[in-house]
């Protein structure tokens, strides 16, 4: 593919570091717009990426900065909200999408790769609707887009299995809402091969990828795999819903929100596809089972180890 300048919104988050990485070694020009520089500052870009400060909500500056710009990739979301009314999701999700669009038109810009979720406009979340309407808003923008939904999204890093393993480190027994909730997860490397795949493909023009894996998991046993993997006898306790409902209400007021009730509204959607876009786009899925020690590492000592196959409650 021919070396492109590319604009990135979102680009210092989990996903958008493994992308930009990528896109880097790829040999392609990278913008990352981020508001506060003084952040990043210990972040060693990789050459060809520029790191430059700027109110992404900001409309001369956004279409200043796409300004000879080849393509401009969305990736900025949120999973929790300060309060819950919707307001921060929209903000984030939809407003922002809509500057984006109207600054790519001003700009001459037109291709656009937008991140959004599984699920997307579905059930009752805050999250979910705001992903729907920022979707509807791409569909609607005349740009050559595409949108990628992923399911939740595992790798070194993560916010799922890294963030279940410190909380397994902290407790014996871990109370878990909506155990039964199902996941197909996928592997932020196959997320970054997807993007690739459709970045100079015009056939991706106009489409919708779902992005998730072949396996498909309850929440309680992903979190007992995650035990499993760091050698940790735990008892995982499945709260009934009017528990799990009051769970996140509590939640909701600890700073950092491990958990909220926007969380446990969107844990009511099962996170599985329908049509495969990995399969889509020629990306053999990998397997959880085969990174879960370099996500988590291996329980190491001789008793951690026999706790590895001793069975979690």
């Amino acid at each position: 593919m021919t070396p492109q300048t590319l604009v990135i919104l979102g680009g210092t988050g989990f996903v958008g570091r493994h992308l930009v990485s990528r896109l880097a070694r790829d040999g392609h020009r990278i913008v990352l717009l981020s508001r506060n520089l003084a952040t990043h500052s210990d972040r060693l870009l990789p050459p060809g990426v520029e790191l430059r400060e700027l109110d992404v909500y900001d409309p001369t500056a956004l279409q200043q900065a796409f300004a000879g710009a080849d393509a401009v990739i969305n990736l900025v979301g949120i999973l929790n909200e300060r309060g819950d009314n919707g307001r921060g999701f929209r903000r984030v999700h939809v407003e922002l999408t809509k500057l984006v669009i109207a600054a790519m038109k001003l700009a001459g810009v037109r291709r656009l790769l937008q991140m959004s979720s599984l699920n997307a406009g579905r059930g009752h979340s805050h999250y979910l609707k705001s992903r729907g309407e920022a979707e509807a808003a791409v569909k609607a923008s005349g740009l050559d887009w595409t949108i990628f939904e992923p399911s939740v999204i595992f790798g070194p890093g993560d916010g799922f299995f890294c963030r279940f393993a410190a909380l397994l480190r902290l407790a014996p027994v871990l109370p878990l809402a909506r155990a039964r909730a199902r996941f197909a997860p996928v592997y932020v490397g196959d997320v970054v091969e997807a993007f690739v795949r459709c970045l100079g493909n015009r056939a991706s023009h106009g489409q919708v990828y779902e992005l998730y894996g072949q396996e498909t998991f309850t929440l309680a046993e992903i979190v007992r795999m995650t035990a499993r993997q760091l050698g940790l006898r735990r008892w995982v306790l499945p709260l009934p819903d009017a528990l799990g409902r009051l769970q996140g209400f509590v939640f909701d007021f600890v700073p950092g929100k491990p958990f909220s009730s926007d969380n446990f509204r969107s844990l009511l959607t099962d996170s599985v596809g329908g049509v495969d876009g990995l399969h889509r786009l020629g990306i053999e899925p990998t397997r959880v089972g085969a990174m879960l020690p370099a996500i988590l590492g291996h329980a190491t000592d001789k008793q951690s180890r026999y706790a590895r196959y001793r069975s979690v409650r």
